[in-house]
């Protein structure tokens, strides 16, 4: 297992003093070089929200990847084979995602603040990581339309609110939900089917600029590598052997004709 070094800073220079617990958030690592965070979507959505509680000083982060391709020999016996995310409160290790998020929300400090109640939101989100998979599978007008439709209810809901983020200008659990969904449609479908979101869709752009911007998102990104390597484990397409030897680059941007800065 590995260390994410940039986890240990939590963004702001804290340090262990024994005041704050201590949280250890295992995740998968990177498919490609077996080090770096993998292309988890569940892993970055639960490193997102602790990273945040992190920056506001009332836990200390820890963040190791796990190779699952070659797992360490006391992995699997130390937590009964299942795979990342887990997350490690006090030597007590959660596993499962719903359980994880539970914890997070009820035993983690700050935790419940993040976990707020928004149906209409919780509905708008749902559902839109199996119309990227749809679209990648089928790869046909009728999937990538429904794509398209559900992106344009989410950016007609962030026109609506008029606010930074889902539920108001402070980040949410939705939000580190949602944010990971985006960058995987937008790498993965570039790359599988040269999918791009349209640039009328000014407020969702708008959305993923101010999430661009923020180290919770930036810290915890896998790689566009690493992103594409997923799906084509997923379609068994084997990976080139250059891959390997690849620098990892992260897709931050948004396209130029958007002119967003000042909003």
């Amino acid at each position: 297992m590995a260390d994410d070094d940039t986890a240990h800073t939590n963004g702001n220079g804290h340090e262990e003093n024994g005041l704050v617990p201590e949280i250890e958030l295992i995740i998968k690592a990177s498919t490609i070089d077996g080090r770096r965070k993998g292309a988890c979507l569940f892993c970055q959505e639960y490193f997102m929200d602790l990273y945040l509680l992190a920056e506001l000083k009332t836990i200390s982060l820890k963040v190791t990847t796990v190779d699952m391709q070659k797992p360490p020999p006391d992995f699997r016996s130390n937590f009964d084979a299942n795979p990342p995310p887990i997350l490690i409160d006090n030597g007590m290790a959660v596993l499962e995602n719903e359980k994880i998020e539970r914890h997070i929300m009820k035993n983690i400090p700050g935790g419940y603040n993040l976990f707020v109640q928004d149906k209409e939101v919780a509905t708008l989100i749902e559902n839109l990581y199996s119309k990227l998979k749809l679209m990648l599978l089928k790869k046909d007008d009728v999937s990538i339309n429904s794509l398209l439709s559900h992106l344009r209810k989410i950016n007609s809901h962030l026109e609506k609110k008029n606010t930074r983020f889902l539920t108001g200008d402070t980040m949410c659990c939705f939000d580190c939900e949602l944010m990971p969904r985006l960058q995987h449609i937008r790498v993965a479908g570039k790359y599988f089917m040269d999918f791009q979101m349209p640039t009328d869709l000014r407020y969702l752009w708008r959305y993923m600029l101010h999430m661009y911007q923020l180290d919770a998102f930036t810290q915890s990104c896998p790689a566009d590598q690493d992103i594409v390597n997923h799906y084509k484990q997923q379609q068994n397409v084997k990976m080139k052997k250059h891959e390997e030897l690849e620098t990892p680059t992260f897709t931050t941007s948004i396209p130029v004709e958007l002119d967003l800065q000042d909003e």
